[in-house]
C-alpha cells in the first residue's frame, strides 16, 4: 500500500511541476509577444537576446540563410520595413510542459519591399501558427506556419 500512495503522490507532483513550468513557459511566449508589439527593433532584439536561446533551431517560411537568433531579429526587420503598421494579435494560446503553441491573426499595410516586391499599400490579413519548445526557461526551438498564400494573394503577387 505505501508504495501505491508514493507513487501517486510522485504523480501528482509530476503533473504539478509539468503545470508550473507550462505556466512559466506561456508567460514568457507574452513577454515574447508583448515585445513584438512595440514594434520597436531595438526592444524586439533585446527581448530575443532575453528570452531566446542564441543558437534557437527556427523552422519557418525565412527568405534567408541565417541561423538562430540572428535570424528572428532579421525575421522582424524585415516585416517592420515592409509592413510598419504590423499588428499579431493571438487568438489562441495552448501550453503544455516544455512547449507553447500560439494561434495568430496578422495584419499589416504593405509600405515597404518585400519578398522582391515594391510597396502597394494593400492592407494583408493572414493567419499563423507557432509553435515554441523551451529548454531551460528560453525558446529554443520554434516551428511556425505562416499562411504566405494568403498573404501574397492580397497583395497581388498570386
Amino acid at each position: 500500500m505505501p508504495s501505491k500512495a508514493v507513487g501517486i503522490d510522485t504523480g501528482l507532483r509530476r503533473s504539478r511541476m509539468s503545470d508550473d513550468e507550462a505556466t512559466r513557459n506561456k508567460a514568457t511566449a507574452a513577454r515574447f509577444h508583448d515585445a513584438l508589439s512595440t514594434r520597436d527593433l531595438e526592444i524586439i532584439a533585446k527581448t530575443i537576446d532575453e528570452l531566446v536561446a542564441p543558437d534557437v533551431l527556427f523552422h519557418a517560411p525565412v527568405p534567408m540563410g541565417m541561423t538562430g537568433a540572428q535570424a528572428l531579429k532579421q525575421v522582424w526587420t524585415v516585416l517592420l520595413r515592409a509592413f510598419p503598421d504590423v499588428h499579431v494579435k493571438v487568438e489562441d494560446v495552448i501550453a503544455e510542459g516544455d512547449k507553447v503553441v500560439a494561434r495568430n491573426t496578422v495584419n499589416g499595410t504593405h509600405r515597404g519591399e518585400y519578398r522582391g516586391m515594391p510597396p502597394t499599400g494593400r492592407p494583408v490579413t493572414y493567419g499563423e501558427i507557432f509553435i515554441f519548445r523551451f529548454e531551460g526557461g528560453r525558446i529554443a526551438e520554434i516551428w511556425g506556419v505562416v499562411d504566405v498564400f494568403s498573404q501574397m494573394r492580397q497583395l497581388g503577387a498570386v
